[in-house]
Order: C-alpha cells, then structure tokens, then sequence
C-alpha cells in the first residue's frame, strides 16, 4: 500500500474491545489491516516494515512477530491461524491477554485508564527527544521493572508464562516506535497514550508502513510458513526460557540448553548467627583464595561472559551477577566491609554484631595472622576467590589472575523461613556446582557461537578500541578452552560407558552411571580422583589416564566443618588424619593449577598453584586454641538455635521437652556420638558420659584430638557408595612420578604399609601420597622456614585409616564415623549422603521415610521437625532437584538408599541398620527439642 491509498486516520473505525494489544489496534484504526481475520504474512511483514529493519533483521523480526501470531489465538486455534491467519478480534482470553497482569491501562472493553498511563510513566524519567526538548518516556531497563511490578502486582493470578509473552509486547513496542540510539533508546508516554487513545501510530512509523507494499501470500507460503515459525518460535521460547523448557527437551537439544533454575526469591531480612568470628575473620573466610582455578577461564573473562540465554530486544544478564549465582544456591557477600550499616546489614553480616563482639582472630591465643584483608570487589557470593600474580606451574610465567571457589563455597550454610534467611559458617551449603559447571561451559559456547555476543565479550575483556587482530587472539584462545571442555565431557560419558562397579547390594558387576549430585551434595572423594589422576594429567601433556577415570555415584552432603580441627577424622568415612592432606586435598579437587609432566624442568614437578599459607590458616581460623585444659571449643563455634530472631512461638524451646530429651539422649545417642560438648548440665548430670571425661580424648604432639567412635557401614545399614570410594577404586600413574607410597609414607608418618605398586595402587595411597609430596612442593616454593614447616605438619598421620580403636572385629570395614552433635539442628537433610530430610525422620524407623523429595530453590526450613517438611513423591519446582532412593526404571539408585541408623526394634546380631527400639511420637519430639539447644 503506498502513501497515497493509505486511508486517513479515522477515529470512526471502529477495534474490537477483544483486541486487547496496543500495536495491532493502531495498525487496524489506521487501517493496514482489517480488525477480523488477517493472513499471518500481513500481518508479520507489516510489522517488520513498521521496525525499520532492513536485511536479516527485518527477515528475523517477521519470523519472531509470525512465530507469536501463530500462538495468539491459542492452541486449538493453531491450524486455523496457519491456514487463514490471526483472528485479530478474537485474542482477549487468550495466551497474549495477562487477565489482570498487564498494564491494565485498557479495560475490557476498550476504554483507556489514564491513571494507569501516569502510572506507566511514574516508571520512566526525562528524555531528550532527537526532534527537540525533553519528554517522559521509558528505556529498556525501566521497561523491565514496570513489567515486573505488573507481574508483582497480580499476584496469584500471575502465570509462569507471562514473563515469556511479555518480552514480545513493551519490549517489541520500544523497538519499533523507540527513540534515540542504544542504552538511550526510550518509549515515548506521549507516543504510548496517542496509540491507545486515538489508535494511531507517530508519523515516522505510519510513512514506514505506507511506503512498503505487502503482498498477499498463498495458501502453500501460509502453510509452509506457518510449520516453520512454529518450530522457530518452540526453539526460541526453549532457549530463551530455559527454565521451563529445558526438562522437556530431549538428549542432544537438552544439553544445548542452561539447566532449569529456582526463581529467586530475595529474602526480608538476612542475619549471620554468632560464632566466635569477627566480621573480618568472616569475610576473609568467604574470599581468601586457596590458589584454585576451579573455572576454566581467566577471572577478567569470567567477569565478561554472559548467562547463556537468548535475548532478542535486550543484552542477556552477566554469568558473575550475584542474583544470578545466588539461584545456584550461592549466599550473597558485600564488596567490602569498608560500608554503611545499612549496606551490612542487608547482607545480614551487622546485625550479629548488635549485641556480641567477638575477638578478631588475630588477637586470640595463639593469634591468627591470615595477612591482608580479602577484598570482593566485584559483589561475587560467598565462597568466590580471585587468584592474583599465578605463575604457570610448569613455566614459571605469570598469567592473568584466576578464579577459583574456596572451601567457603561448600561450607557455608543458610536456611529460609518466612522470608528470613539466617546464615551460619561451617554449615552445609545448599549449592548445586554441577548446575554451575554446565551453565559456564555453556556460556563459553554462546559466547563463540551467537551472533554478536563474542563482539561485546571482547570489548569487555579488551576494550572496545582493541585491534582486529587482538580479538582474533583472543576468539582463539576462548575456542580452545571451549573444545576442550567439550572433548573433555565426550571423553568422561565414553569412558564411564566401558567401566563398571560392584553393587554390593546385588553382589553383580554392572555398568557405572553418574548419581545426580543436585542441590547440597557433591561427589567430592570421586570427583578429586578424576581432577588429579586424570585432567591434571590430561592438562600436563599426559596422554591415556582418562582411565582413572570413575562415576560420580557417591555423592554426600556437605559435612559441617565447626569442630573439626579437633577431630581425628573429618571425613564422614573417618579416611583422612592429617589436616593439611585433607585441605591441601580439597584445593587441588577445586582445581588448583598442578604440573604433572615428564617434559618440564625437574624443580618444576608437582609444582601447584595452591596456597598452603592460606590453607593453613583456614586450618589456624577454624580450631583456634586447645579444648584442654578450659574443656571449651573456640575458634569457629557451631551456630545456636535462632529463636531470639523470630518471634515465631515454633522456634521457642520448650524447657520440659529439652530435660526429657537430655535424658533420651543418654540413653540412645551417647553411646557414638558421645555427649555434647556444649552442655554443661548434661555433664553434671551423666558425669560418665560426659565428652570431656571420655577415654577417646587421645594426645598427639602434646594436644587432644577426639578419636571418634567408627561404625561399620554395613552394621549401621546405610548406603555404602561413599564409605567404598576409597577401599575399592584404583588409579595408574607413569612410572617417571616415583610416588612410592610404600617407602614415602612410610618413611615421613611411619605408616607400615606393605608393598605397593607405584604405577598401580589404591586410589586412597595414591591420593594420600601425591598430595604430601604437592604440599611440600608448595612449602619449599613458599620458602617456609623448615622449622616452621614442621609445626605447620604437627605430629597427625599421614595414613590409611585402621578402623576403630580399638579395634573392633565385629566392625568390618568400611566405616562411617558418628562426630558430636552440637550445631546438627543447620545441616538437614541428613546421613551421609543427605537422604533424610529432618531429624523427625532420622528418629523414625528407616522403612518410613519419605523416599523421593525435592531440595533447593529456597526451601523453607521447618522448625518443628528441624529440617524439611515434605511430602513423599512430591512435585518439584522449577529448578529444585530430586532426591529419590529409585532410578527411573524402579531399580535402586546406587549411592541413594536412605536406610539405616533405624529406630525399629531392639538392636543385635542379624539386624543390621537397626540402631535403637522404636520411639513414640513425643520421644521423638522432646529428642529433637534437646538436640535444637546443642
């Protein structure tokens, strides 16, 4: 249609009141289209034609304006709008129509609310118009926050897909009637209120319009082009909106797409319980770096990349955006305590600090000199370290600094009620790393593959005046660390395909599959093995060790950290003595750089990234002074249950129920957890059992650790995947690294192994053995004083856990070690492997627990049986993952049982998972009261 047929705006034509869209009722009052049935070509081109767009953009706005057309009428309408067209007059009611949860600025019958145009504009700020003086109006930013209080506004009568439909509303209206260029393009409210009222369109945009003729199409292009926008528009939807799509995509297109996250939820209030940790103490926690470089990029690029979602009218979101990382389950952290109250307090880390005061660490006896404060100056969440000045192990030359996750990522922990989140340090995290891992391989594609995004990721890491042949550098560079994350994955799937593992449950060889890890556990025995004797030789030019290779099937929940440096044994299956090996162990799992090649220099082998002064003050922050002679615990202290933050009459502690539950715990629990070491009325009362009376004190190189008491795991009847990691897996090593675990260990802890191989050997001595000589690699590289290396060492073993001591023949390996009680209330679901979901259940006869439940996404904690209330074969959210004691096709998950430690009957010969009689209902409750105060 040219100018000069172009009907003239006449407010006699009359739209549809069941046009509810703003766009199409002023292309029918000013007549380019008919208010009925318009063909889905017309309507797509004429659309295009009003964006301005030319070439593949015009091309691409009329598949995505089709694609929503197809959609508009509904899915029983599908087949007539490929065939005939959109009914323009029939979409109220349908997909596009919000029912309440849109603007509201037209009614339902058609009339215009003023009042929701000015609250329309409350949302925008002054522009300057390119035609001369200034104007209200709305950017893209401020278009997104509007639509989000529109959502915020309906409430319940909000659907999850309304967030999809509505990018292709306001956002579509600022990309075609927009002025200005870029950032400053803004919706003018003038414009808005023109098209509503009188249905018509500025001139620029009627002239766009006029001056393009639409031809009609056939009934083969209206079909054919029907099919095609629906497929394109599925894909788009899919990719765009992850979340909701991603479960339903199947194989190869599921894995081309961010996994499903929790919406999140940002909380009223936050607070940090009191743990003897000042507010410094806490945050260098949170951000000292244990010279790991877990992601696989330089910090600089992991600062550049971007979520790995499609935006078609605006930039995606950042990968490091805290809101982002906290729906992985990540707990927000200041950039500095160097800030308002206002600003701490929102992060929760003031308002423990109202009432209590607790010594800096390095002023305690002895002090903790951790060095320079940790700075976080790019808002990253708890656990986030940045590695500066890192000198290639291998080389020696100094790269880009790095970024890595500290134990802080694992060992922090929170719980939601109500709209409070309380935070606690040592606790259990609630992350899920696997989810983080695939969605930042996923980044570094996008980033190399979607059309523009590797343009902006460059002007980030270089600038934007950076040389053609600079960004070809660093596009190749990018690509290699992406192929290889790529091959590294196919490597993994086909390697695990042809290994198998013995089920000790069916006594069968069968094939080894990957136990989903989900929200709050990780397979981290497994998955050390994999990074050390595998990709780290893999990375130092080492070919064939894919082998070492293992599934991740033993996945546990993260062990709360608090008392531990008084421990024998931290782990849950009491494996490791020796502190430093058990840290030194966790940085290079969170991949510490580590060269393990035959081609460099000999000075440069076992050479790591690692950080052994931070690591050993981890070490010095956590245990702070001897629990002898004072019989207290100090340095990091578990959390105190928090009902003096609630009001709520469910966190207030009944003090009848606490007595009878001391009682019940004297009875039922002392005998392997000991008594409590925060319970003085406890000790004057059971004198005997009282934990600081105990024989199990042991002293070694003049202080006491606790030798906990070891179950065996088949005794206990709980799952054994994990308590066999390390008594059954194997690795290889080249010769030319001379581990000699025999000789080695036994010479520097005395540890009387026999002879073993040292090419093939115990996963469990080859890890021991090659993570001693690393640490002291680091100590000499650090050139810590030999002297100083040695009290750093202490006089804990570096050897294969005995068993229990005594020993005990009627505890087979392998064990599970029962640790002391105190904080347990902050690290539901519970055993080894989070199967339990409250103490409710873990108090309950094994055969009644609930045997698939859903975990993350903000659950809400649940007081009264201290942990999760669920229900058993409950749906999940979207984004939480599934716990589940079956696989998909009712067979047993392997690592999944959630049996044992059973109160069911009487304990003895033949009945192994039973551990005590069977509680009554009030037992039960005054038990978990007690257990809330410890």
């Amino acid at each position: 249609m040219d100018a000069s047929r172009k009907k003239p705006f006449d407010p006699s034509i009359e739209v549809s009141p069941n046009n509810p869209c703003p766009f199409l009722r002023g292309l029918v009052g000013e007549g380019f289209v008919d208010g009925g049935t318009v063909p889905l070509r017309t309507l797509s081109q004429t659309i295009a034609n009003a964006s301005g767009e030319a070439g593949l953009k015009k091309t691409s706005a009329r598949i995505q304006v089709r694609g929503v057309a197809l959609i508009a009428n509904g899915a029983c309408h599908i087949l007539q709008s490929i065939f005939w067209g959109a009914q323009l007059n029939g979409l109220r009611g349908g997909p596009l129509d919000k029912l309440g949860a849109g603007s509201r600025i037209l009614g339902v019958d058609g009339r215009v609310n003023e009042d929701e145009i000015t609250r329309l504009a409350s949302f925008g700020g002054p522009y300057a118009d390119p035609d001369g003086g200034t104007e209200t109006g709305l950017n893209a930013a401020q278009i997104q926050t509007f639509m989000n209080d529109n959502l915020k506004r309906a409430g319940n009568q909000s659907r999850w897909y309304y967030p999809i439909l509505m990018k292709f509303e306001w956002p579509v209206l600022l990309k075609i009637m927009g002025k200005g260029q870029g950032d400053d393009r803004y919706l003018s409210v003038a414009e808005v209120r023109t098209l509503f009222n009188e249905r018509k369109f500025p001139d620029r945009i009627t002239q766009r319009i006029a001056s393009q003729p639409v031809t009609p199409p056939s009934l083969i292009l209206r079909a054919a082009g029907g099919l095609v926008a629906a497929l394109l528009v599925f894909g788009i939807v899919a990719l765009r909106f992850p979340d909701q799509f991603q479960p339903m995509l199947p194989g190869i297109l599921g894995d081309l797409v961010a996994p499903p996250l929790p919406k999140l939820v940002e909380p009223r209030a936050a607070y940090w319980l009191e743990q003897n940790w000042a507010l410094e103490d806490r945050h260098w926690f949170h951000h000292a770096s244990q010279g790991t470089a877990t992601f696989p990029v330089p910090y600089s690029w992991f600062m550049a990349l971007e979520q790995p979602r499609l935006h078609f009218f605006a930039k995606p979101g950042m990968l490091h955006d805290s809101d982002h990382l906290q729906r992985f389950g990540f707990i927000p952290s200041p950039q500095t305590l160097n800030t308002d109250d206002a600003t701490l307090r929102r992060f929760g880390y003031a308002n423990v600090y109202d009432k209590t005061k607790p010594v800096p660490a390095r002023l305690w006896d002895p002090p903790v000199n951790w060095g320079a404060q940790a700075e976080n100056v790019d808002g990253l969440p708890v656990g986030f370290a940045r590695m500066t000045g890192v000198p290639d192990p291998a080389t020696g030359k100094v790269g880009e600094d790095r970024i890595g996750l500290t134990c802080a990522a694992c060992h922090t922990g929170q719980i939601h009620y109500k709209g409070i989140d309380i935070r606690f340090d040592g606790g259990p995290a609630m992350t899920d790393l696997r989810k983080l891992e695939v969605t930042t391989g996923l980044s570094i594609a996008y980033t190399l593959l979607v059309p523009g995004r590797f343009t902006r990721f460059a002007d980030r890491v270089l600038g934007p005046s950076a040389s053609d042949a600079d960004r070809d550098a660093l596009k190749q560079k990018l690509s290699a660390i992406g192929t290889f994350l790529k091959d590294w994955e196919t490597t993994y799937d086909k390697t695990i395909k042809g290994k198998t593992r013995f089920n000790e449950k069916t006594k069968r060889d069968e094939q080894q599959q990957d136990t989903e890890e989900g929200y709050g556990r990780l397979d981290a025995l497994n998955r050390i093995g994999n990074q050390v004797f595998s990709q780290d030789m893999t990375l130092s030019g080492l070919s064939g060790f894919e082998k070492n290779l293992h599934a991740k099937d033993a996945p546990v929940s993260f062990p709360p950290i608090w008392t531990v440096p008084w421990l024998k044994y931290a782990q849950y299956d009491a494996s490791i003595e020796q502190p430093l090996i058990r840290n030194a162990g966790e940085a290079l799992g969170v991949t510490a750089l580590l060269n393990l090649s035959d081609t460099t220099p000999k000075d440069t082998l076992f050479r790591s990234s690692m950080d052994i002064k931070n690591l050993n003050w981890i070490e010095d922050l956590l245990k702070g002074s001897a629990p002898y002679p004072k019989k207290q615990l100090s340095g990091l202290t578990s959390p105190k249950w928090p009902s003096d933050i609630f009001g709520d009459a469910a966190w207030k502690i009944d003090g009848d129920r606490v007595k009878r539950g001391r009682q019940l715990y004297a009875d039922i629990c002392a005998e392997c957890h000991l008594g409590p070491v925060n319970d003085p009325v406890f000790d004057t009362e059971f004198p005997k059992q009282s934990i600081w009376s105990s024989s199990r004190w042991e002293t070694i190189g003049g202080d006491k650790f606790l030798n906990e008491v070891q179950k065996s795991a088949r005794g206990m009847g709980t799952d054994l995947a994990q308590a066999s990691v390390l008594a059954t897996r194997t690795v290889q090593v080249p010769g030319f690294l001379k581990l000699d675990p025999t000789q080695k260990l036994n010479a520097w802890w005395s540890c009387n192994l026999p002879d073993i191989s040292s090419t093939d050997m115990p996963y469990s001595v080859g890890l021991m053995v090659l993570v001693d000589i690393v640490s002291r690699k680091a100590m000499d590289d650090a050139k810590i004083d030999p002297k100083v290396q040695k009290i750093w060492w202490g006089e804990r073993q570096n050897c294969p856990n005995p068993g229990p001591q005594p020993s005990d023949k009627n505890e087979p390996g392998p064990w599970y070690r029962a640790r002391p009680l105190n904080g347990v209330w902050a690290t539901a679901p519970y055993l080894h492997n989070g199967s339990v979901p409250s103490l409710y259940w873990m108090l309950s006869p094994a055969a009644e627990r609930p045997k698939s439940f859903c975990m993350g996404g903000g659950r809400d904690y649940d007081p009264k049986q201290v942990g999760f209330a669920v229900a058993d074969g409950e749906s999940c959210k979207t984004g939480q993952s599934r716990f589940s004691t079956r696989a998909s096709d009712g067979t047993e998950q392997f690592g999944n049982s959630n049996a044992g430690h059973s109160f069911d009957g009487t304990p003895g010969p033949g009945k192994d998972g039973t551990i005590g009689r069977m509680l009554k209902e009030q037992e039960r409750y005054d038990l978990i009261e007690y257990l809330k105060t410890l």
